[in-house]
């Protein structure tokens, strides 16, 4: 059961996100019918905005004709965060300041649809909607209405502090490197890897201490961290990374507190001693204390 629901919705998902993302065949039409005078005007102008609007809605019905229910939900998460990576990579290859904004949409895209992909992988039984993480928390989602509020109103009243072109690349390689250890965990834990911390200990769960885990004793949320600071680093958001990065920070020495007792809990003195040699890989965060 668990492998034909990663074939199904896994295929599904894929599907659908590529669909998605073929929205950005309409721009470049443009090599091939700059006669088409609205083409010039995509994104910004009403013509624009109508072929985007018609856009979605063809795909979202071809997508209810095909999908029912459970399905139908998995493949429409998809396909707009596909459609959210298209539009984003027209902004990054556009000549605009809008550009690191661009690359921000795929970044933010990539990483929620790969948290769901990489699930269907490794753990199908856990695969739910939430492992798109899109309903992460409420704090979550005002985080990153806050940096885009920052970034329009700061992109508006002072500009050249959006351009300040190596720091936009240095938080573009935190986002890079971030997300792609974050990947790797969860690809090296397998099944053993969940979005939600496990109270119980399942038969198949075994200590993991290979890989990027001989590295850093928690490395998901390493990357995680990264990533999202190095998202605000990356947009010039000067309040945000520093709210993201405080946030960040606590949400994990927390977590990883109410983790590691549960592990503890699991392996015993297997995991304290793999505690006392491995460092959880966040600045000043040194986990649960273990009376020796």
């Amino acid at each position: 059961m668990a492998g034909s629901k990663l074939v199904l919705e896994g295929r599904i998902s894929i599907i659908s996100f590529i669909s998605g993302l073929a929205v950005i065949i309409i721009p470049l039409l443009v090599k091939f019918g700059s006669h088409i005078d609205w083409i010039f005007d995509y994104l910004t102008d009403v013509n624009g905005k109508i072929a985007i609007a018609a856009y979605i809605t063809v795909i979202n019905g071809f997508l209810l004709i095909i999908y029912k229910g459970p399905l139908y939900k998995v493949a429409v998460r998809a396909c707009f965060l596909g459609f959210a990576f298209g539009c984003g990579l027209i902004l990054s290859l556009a000549d605009t300041a809008w550009t690191h904004f661009g690359w921000y949409m795929c970044s933010l895209s990539f990483f929620h649809y790969s948290e769901y992909l990489v699930t269907a992988i490794i753990n199908p039984r856990s695969l739910s909607l939430d492992s798109f993480l899109l309903n992460h928390s409420i704090e979550y989602t005002l985080a990153a209405i806050s940096s885009w509020i920052e970034f329009t109103v700061e992109m508006l009243l002072i500009p050249e502090i959006k351009q300040v072109n190596w720091l936009c690349l240095v938080g573009l390689v935190m986002v890079l490197c971030g997300d792609s250890l974050r990947k790797a965990a969860m690809l090296t834990a397998g099944s053993n890897f969940n979005h939600i911390v496990q109270n119980e200990k399942a038969q198949s769960h075994v200590l993991v201490t290979t890989g990027v885990y001989a590295l850093f004793r928690h490395p998901s949320y390493v990357g995680w961290f990264y990533w999202s600071t190095g998202t605000q680093i990356m947009l010039c958001n000067p309040i945000c990374i520093l709210g993201y990065t405080i946030a960040s920070w606590r949400f994990f020495r927390e977590r990883i507190e109410e983790e590691e007792i549960s592990l503890i809990h699991f392996f015993g003195e297997d995991y304290v001693e793999y505690k006392k040699k491995v460092f959880t890989g966040l600045p000043f965060i040194s986990g649960i204390r273990v009376n020796s």
